[in-house]
């Protein structure tokens, strides 16, 4: 058989392993709009919940929300990210560090149900916390480290290290070589472990559920030690323990959570892409 024969038959089959990736994403996608854009209003958006939560809006989710994703956000990023400057550019390969990193990548897989009672057990009752705000966010950040952590070494790792030699040779520190001399080729990277983990934090329903989530809330939170409601546990409320709720209710709070992911997403890919033309090697 000829290679050209050979690769002919290897695309087909990788093609066709595509179409049955993306196929069932995009049929769920096509359901969720499909039911839920005639839910979508600007009442639906910016009102309270009434009627036992069969009527109204899901502005209180969808603040609680993005107050959830923020606090991640802002807690796992500079953590992450100092992080994975230490063990990719200061700590020495030995067997300890080894352990550290696959230590991380299988924190990466475990069930965000188990970050959730971590989250109970460490910021709800032993910081005493309380379920709260703070005690959401913190989870969903520790929750999303192990992701950041890893984009942010394979970015680091990425950049050619005779980009180093040459600030070292010059008389920089190695500090200032990582500031100047890498860091800024590598925010691109770095980026896309954030948008990973605000994909991964804006749609997670167990972490939330035993620290910040709340049945149903008829003020929106005034400080981070107050609970909140959020899109994914709302989306579980009203589908499992509101009888009688109309299904383009659901559908609808599912279009604006999947929406919410999204729009996230094409801003971060945005930011990459301009930052990326700018930094070219």
């Amino acid at each position: 058989m000829k290679t050209t024969t050979k690769q002919k038959i290897a695309f087909s089959v990788l093609f066709l392993c595509t179409i049955i990736v993306v196929l069932p994403v995009v049929f769920v996608l096509g359901v969720i709009i499909r039911n839920g854009w005639k839910a979508i209003s600007w009442q639906f958006l910016t009102t309270m919940p009434v009627n036992g939560m069969r009527a109204g809006g899901i502005y209180p989710a969808i603040i609680g929300t993005l107050y959830l994703v923020s606090l991640s956000v802002i807690f796992s990023l500079p953590i992450g990210v100092a992080a994975a400057v230490y063990l990719n550019e200061y700590a020495k390969d030995n067997l300890l560090t080894r352990l550290i990193r696959l230590a991380i990548v299988n924190l990466a897989g475990v069930s965000s149900v188990v970050y959730g009672l971590f989250g109970l057990a460490l910021f709800v009752n032993f910081m005493k916390f309380g379920v709260s705000i703070l005690s959401g966010g913190l989870t969903l950040g520790i929750m999303n480290l192990p992701v950041i952590i890893t984009a942010s070494r394979e970015a680091l790792a990425s950049v050619p290290y005779s980009f180093r030699e040459v600030s070292l040779s010059l008389g920089l520190s190695r500090w200032q070589t990582i500031r100047h001399s890498v860091l800024p080729f590598a925010i691109p990277g770095i980026l896309t472990g954030a948008i990973l983990s605000l994909a991964r934090a804006v749609g997670e329903t167990a972490p939330i559920l035993f620290t910040v989530a709340a049945f149903y809330l008829p003020n929106l939170p005034k400080s981070i030690f107050d609970q909140a409601m959020a899109l994914p546990y709302h989306l579980y409320i009203i589908s499992t323990q509101i009888p009688g709720i109309s299904s383009e209710i659901r559908y609808g709070t599912a279009f604006v959570l999947v929406g919410m992911a999204f729009t996230m997403n094409i801003f971060a890919v945005i930011i990459r892409s301009r930052l990326r033309n700018k930094k070219k090697w």
